[in-house]
């Protein structure tokens, strides 16, 4: 249906390019008016430029939607406010908030260093809140308002090589299923999504990382195995139908998204219980039930491998 989410005004961030584009232009196309965050910068965050943001704003426009650009940070409390801000000069009010904003610094954990830590969790977890944290003061007081959030496999599963970005995207994930809790209860919706689609981030894992994960026994996400064929633009929808009214009572959810894949993922639940009529379990009986109940079929993502000949 042409118009769902007409005459709502949805900021954006990561907008530029990838997923946040293709949600920017879909969502024009429903009617939305649309704040394009997005400060141009690379893959690793480096760099920035307003030519991205600015491109999108001329596509949506030129298609006779109505679009701004904004080129904050989401890295900074400063930044996401300003965004907010852009909708309400630009156009009086706010209905939705998208983060798709992120960036990328893969490396393995022993390897890692502070700053590769913190830029990956200011632009993806703290990101997430800087946006989302003055939005829902606005909400509030409207007592209406639509969050989503994009969260990923490789916080939500484990990826290796993926420390810092996946600890984000677990953060964006709990954070989002509180905000839920926290405004729900002003007719508020709060859900995150796991992608896969070929962005710029997912094409910079090289084929090396695949294969020596597959030669030291690591498993990896499925997410790798074909994504070639998956979309950017096959999210836009979903995520357009969560903004929408239509989806006025799912809130607190995640949502698996691919081609023509929509999934919902399963909330952290108890699995199986072992306990005792009295006392506390000493190591020696745990030692001995555990390999019976909870550890039964249980599979180590990276088992221990020969040690590597030296190159």
């Amino acid at each position: 249906m042409p118009d769902t989410l007409k005459d709502k005004v949805a900021v954006i961030t990561g907008a530029g390019r990838g997923i946040g584009r293709a949600v920017a232009l879909f969502f024009a196309q429903e009617g939305a008016k649309v704040v394009v965050n997005d400060p141009g910068v690379n893959v690793d965050g480096t760099g920035g430029t307003t030519a991205v943001a600015d491109e999108v704003v001329a596509e949506i426009r030129k298609a006779g939607g109505q679009a701004v650009a904004n080129y904050d940070s989401v890295a900074t409390m400063q930044g996401g406010e300003n965004i907010i801000k852009t909708a309400l000069n630009a156009f009086g009010k706010l209905d939705i908030v998208v983060t798709c904003a992120g960036i990328l610094r893969d490396r393995m954990v022993f390897n890692m260093t502070e700053e590769e830590w913190d830029a990956v969790i200011a632009t993806h977890l703290k990101g997430t809140f800087t946006v989302v944290k003055p939005a829902c003061v606005i909400f509030r007081q409207q007592r209406s308002g639509r969050i989503i959030t994009f969260t990923s496999e490789s916080g939500l599963i484990g990826n290796s090589g993926q420390a810092n970005y996946g600890a984000a995207k677990s953060g964006i994930a709990g954070f989002t299923k509180v905000v839920a809790r926290d405004m729900g209860r002003y007719g508020v919706t709060a859900n995150s999504i796991a992608p896969r689609a070929l962005t710029r981030m997912t094409a910079g894992i090289p084929e090396a990382a695949r294969q020596i994960r597959a030669q030291r026994g690591i498993a990896g996400i499925e997410e790798e195995e074909g994504i070639a064929q998956w979309q950017p633009e096959d999210v836009a929808p979903f995520v357009a139908y969560l903004a929408s009214d239509f989806a006025s009572n799912i809130n607190g959810q995640i949502f698996l998204v691919y081609g023509d894949t929509i999934a919902l993922m399963s909330q952290p639940r108890l699995i199986k219980t072992i306990y005792k009529p009295t006392g506390y379990w000493t190591v020696e009986e745990l030692r001995e039930v555990l390999p019976k109940t909870l550890a039964k079929g249980l599979v180590n993502p990276a088992p221990p491998q020969p040690p590597q000949p030296a190159r």
